[in-house]
């Protein structure tokens, strides 16, 4: 079974066959994105997914409610948990992007119909022979960041909204090898009643 190049070990392997470019539109899911591509920045997402689990406890599963409510205590105890990324800056902007958030929902009635609206409700299917020819970031991804910064988010620059995109199946990336590929082109074509 031929894979993308990038997954190497177990927990890539899993990640990429489960849920990699598979289109989310869970809130809780799309906020828990948005905040581990904001903190992947200048790691591997390899680091992430280790600590995603230990994420998931101290971020109160993602709820956007809840994690825009965080205070001093509460980031000092964020700080002091090694199974995070304990970086100030990087837990600061994921209050305030719980916040943005929230706001994005009342304005639009989900984050998701927000989002999604960038790619008109439809995965981009894109057609890469090799992992090397994938963009860090589009057109598409640079709109976003633009219309996130514009609202307020923090490190939603247009690489990681280019991985976000990615990781909730805006767009279909998988190279064109890949098993999952069409998988997912088939996935789309199904869900969108075509």
């Amino acid at each position: 079974m031929k894979r993308c190049a990038w997954p190497r070990i177990p927990l890539d392997i899993e990640y990429h066959d489960a849920e990699w470019g598979v289109p989310v539109h869970d809130e809780h899911k799309l906020f828990e994105f948005l905040i581990l591509e904001g903190a992947q920045a200048g790691l591997s997402w390899q680091t992430i997914l280790q600590k995603r689990p230990r994420y998931r406890e101290v971020f109160d599963g993602f709820d956007p409610a809840k994690v825009a409510l965080y205070d001093d205590a509460k980031v000092a105890a964020l700080l002091g948990d090694a199974g995070i990324v304990r970086n100030r800056l990087k837990i600061a902007a994921a209050i305030n992007n719980a916040q943005r958030f929230l706001q994005v929902q009342s304005e639009f009635g989900s984050f998701d119909a927000y989002l999604w609206r960038f790619v008109d409700g439809r995965p981009i299917i894109n057609h890469w022979r090799s992992h090397s020819e994938v963009p860090a970031k589009t057109p598409v991804s640079d709109g976003l960041s633009q219309d996130l910064a514009r609202r307020g988010f923090k490190f939603a620059g247009s690489a990681i909204c280019y991985a976000m995109m990615q990781a909730i199946g805006m767009v279909n990336d998988h190279t064109v090898d890949c098993y999952r590929h069409a998988e997912l082109a088939a996935l789309y074509a199904r869900t969108s009643g075509n």
